[in-house]
């Protein structure tokens, strides 16, 4: 762990520099603020203890500039003139802690130690976080996606419902994703349900819940999707396979705000927006009978369609190189280059798949190639879905 000390008497930096670096931890120090925030702002530490009293620029002085410049390391404030007051500022303005002189080696060292937690903790949310954000993130600069991305991010302060339609593996859910990351919903939840993927005999209770006893296996109450998306987004995927029946409970959740549970009369109320997606075309089912004519017009406020990759190659070579930068990252696999010409050939390829099968695509050749991915690459590895 790196500690920074910054205070202008040379013997308790030297002591402090000696029990620290005992304890393992890379040490370097500073004699007045002025010297300190010049350390601070040029290196990177984990942890900075800064005296208070001190001349041309006091602690107070050092702690208000560092957490100004956006200095992320953790600031323990000592002093021989402690009083609440002081300690109680030094906090308010972003500090770590406050130790009082003379200084207790025991104090120095747990407090220490919970800094470095606190540190390694928000290191790791941040990283979290960037994997999170690159998980989701929309790559694409063609006229089409910006073209979404501007409704996108119109409609996504609004409660407006949105439909997204689109092929397999286009990229609904990120859309989706995007439209609540933008909301002022976006602190609260953001559920998904794959329609497709649930029995049509317990999709109602997943979407509403349940009461215990509602049918044999329902050993205890269960809060639906619906409920559990309180105050967030409900994200309802494949929405076109969702049961005639399911649909006609759906409808009236839309209308009145309301639910009930399985096995239940009572009336929950509701605040979830309702963001939904199919690869069907939803026209051509109503006709069918297999769509609820005034559910499409409930979901349809703001109508989304996502083109397939074929319809967007422009946006190959940059989905490639992210893909190929997040799978180094993720794998450790030392990241490739990619020739001309073999970018050229995948832009060729048709690509049923679409973004789904380009990604498996790039981790194969990340795997099977050499440094740089050829045209001879993709002819013998870039084999199309059937």
């Amino acid at each position: 762990m790196k500690v920074l000390i910054i205070d202008d008497e040379r013997s308790i930096r030297n002591t402090m520099k000696e029990i620290l670096e005992f304890e393992g931890h890379e040490i370097s120090v500073a004699a007045d603020g002025k010297e300190g925030v010049e350390a601070a702002l040029h290196n990177s530490f984990d942890v900075i203890f800064c005296d208070i009293k001190m001349p041309n620029m006091d602690g107070i002085e050092v702690l208000q500039t560092l957490k100004a410049e956006g200095c992320e390391a953790e600031v323990i404030m000592i002093s021989g003139h402690g009083d609440i007051e002081t300690a109680v500022k030094c906090i308010r303005l972003g500090a770590y802690d406050f130790i009082q002189k003379p200084l207790d080696l025991n104090r120095i060292l747990i407090t220490l130690k919970n800094a470095t937690d606190k540190t390694a903790l928000v290191k790791e949310t941040k990283t979290l976080k960037k994997k999170v954000g690159g998980k989701y993130q929309i790559i694409g600069s063609s006229p089409a996606i910006t073209h979404i991305l501007d409704v996108v991010d119109r409609v996504a302060p609004t409660d407006a419902r949105v439909l997204i339609t689109g092929s397999n593996g286009t990229g609904k859910e990120l859309i989706a994703r995007r439209l609540h990351d933008k909301s002022p919903r976006a602190a609260m939840p953001f559920i998904e349900v794959n329609c497709a993927a649930i029995p049509s005999e317990l999709i109602e209770s997943e979407l509403f819940g349940h009461e215990k006893g509602a049918f044999t296996s329902a050993i205890k109450q269960h809060k639906g999707k619906f409920e559990q998306a309180e105050g967030g987004t409900l994200f309802l995927d494949e929405i076109g396979d969702m049961s005639l029946a399911a649909q006609a409970k759906v409808l009236r959740v839309l209308q009145e705000n309301k639910l009930n549970r399985v096995g239940s009369d009572k009336d929950i109320n509701v605040n979830v927006r309702v963001v939904a997606a199919t690869n069907k075309n939803l026209t051509k089912e109503i006709e069918a009978g297999n769509f609820r004519e005034d559910l499409y017009h409930r979901l349809s406020v703001i109508l989304v369609h996502v083109p397939k990759l074929s319809e967007r190659t422009e946006d190959i070579p940059e989905l490639v190189n992210h893909f190929i930068a997040q799978i180094s990252e993720e794998s450790g696999m030392a990241p490739k280059k990619i020739a001309a010409d073999a970018m050229a050939e995948l832009q060729k390829l048709p690509w049923p798949g679409n973004i789904r099968e380009l990604r498996n695509v790039t981790e194969r050749l990340m795997i099977l190639c050499g440094e740089t991915i050829t045209k001879e690459d993709i002819i013998a590895f870039a084999t199309p879905s059937i």
